[in-house]
């Protein structure tokens, strides 16, 4: 039995680190129960999804990632009018989101991304930009001598509408000096969320997981996305991600020394505790169909999670890494996977408003 202190403060939001190892150690379905619990009484039945495209718009990249299967794989810059036809056909698909990161290429200013940005607002006004990750504004603020509220102002005036809270992998330093030594530190991360919520920019918040780090640093992650909430309120879900380790170094290694995938009983586990440990300060838990696949994915809608994500329409970094549930869900098959979890489907915009048949 989970001890009644911990439930309460479960329910009151101050969850504590201490708490979420001994979660841990209760049976698992004791575990799946209390964020289920929490789930129903934080956002009720009903299942959210978005109807929206990623793009990805060059595989080149300058970055050292020692988890990426994507990059320079085809060595792709999509033109401006190839951009434009992906828009065109999101549009014609019902879309009302457009998810657009790329690569971190050499010499690239500030101007490639807002041409990206003016190419979908020129065309399609209405369509919301969720777009470039606090890397890419890292980047493209380094690259072009500015800050990085220079940067966001910009790209905010020129028509990003939300930023994708990715780039986050784990927000421990000892973790990042493993897997990705020369990405943004997990301050400098912070910092640029931080400053994108200050700017009146919403952004989701990401965890990847399953590959150097421990249980308590995937504990700390979730905290410290916590305190961000606490002090800015801008994070508009928090979405795990696990790790896949094929095609690439960090996956390699695991895999020489017998270390695989996280296993779907631990992936529910990791569900269950960003519920608890986020309870009345994110309301809302994104459950990643392309990484669990579609059966986990609904068993996790048990396990605390809300929301089912995106139809996509494509995504290609997930699949370089080994992901093999396609790239594109219709949604009809998403509301079927949810009706079948004994929930109700509702369509959302990226800001969780509903959008009525």
């Amino acid at each position: 039995m989970i001890p009644e202190d911990i439930v309460e403060r479960a329910y009151n939001g101050t969850t504590t680190r201490e708490d979420a190892l001994e979660l841990l150690e209760v049976k698992p379905f004791e575990l799946y129960a209390l964020a289920d619990d929490l789930r129903k009484e934080a956002v009720g039945d009903n299942v959210t999804y978005v109807v929206n495209r990623n793009i990805n718009f060059t595989d080149r990249c300058i970055g050292t990632c020692g988890f990426c299967a994507f990059k320079d794989k085809k060595g792709y810059l999509l033109s401006q009018d190839q951009i434009r036809e992906k828009i065109d056909e999101a549009v014609a698909s019902g879309a009302t989101e457009l998810c657009i990161q790329g690569g971190l290429m050499e010499d690239v200013k500030l101007d490639l991304y807002l041409d990206i940005l003016r190419a979908v607002k020129e065309d399609h006004p209405h369509i919301h930009t969720h777009c470039f990750s606090p890397m890419e504004v890292y980047h493209a603020a380094t690259s072009s001598d500015l800050t990085i509220e220079e940067t966001l102002a910009e790209l905010k005036k020129n028509g990003l509408n939300t930023m994708p809270g990715t780039a986050a992998e784990i927000l421990v330093d000892r973790v990042r000096e493993i897997i990705c030594p020369e990405k943004i530190t997990r301050q400098q991360w912070i910092d640029i969320v931080t400053s994108a919520h200050k700017a009146g920019i919403s952004t989701t918040a990401t965890m990847m997981y399953g590959h150097v780090e421990t249980w308590e640093e995937r504990i700390d992650h979730i905290l410290t996305i916590r305190d961000i909430q606490k002090k800015t309120g801008g994070f508009t879900e928090f979405v795990p991600l696990p790790f896949m380790p094929y095609n690439n170094t960090i996956g390699d290694q695991m895999l020489k020394e017998g270390k695989f995938m996280t296993t779907g009983t631990e992936d529910l586990k990791v569900y269950s505790l960003a519920r608890i440990l986020l309870n009345t300060h994110v309301k809302n838990i994104q459950v990643s169909w392309v990484k669990l696949g579609k059966k986990l994915a609904q068993v996790a809608l048990l396990c605390g999670g809300n929301d089912l994500g995106g139809t996509l329409m494509e995504e290609s970094i997930s699949r370089s890494a080994g992901a093999s549930n396609g790239e594109v869900i219709s949604v009809e098959e998403l509301e079927w996977i949810i009706r079948g979890a004994e929930r109700t489907p509702a369509q959302r915009d990226t800001l969780y408003r509903s959008i009525s048949e």
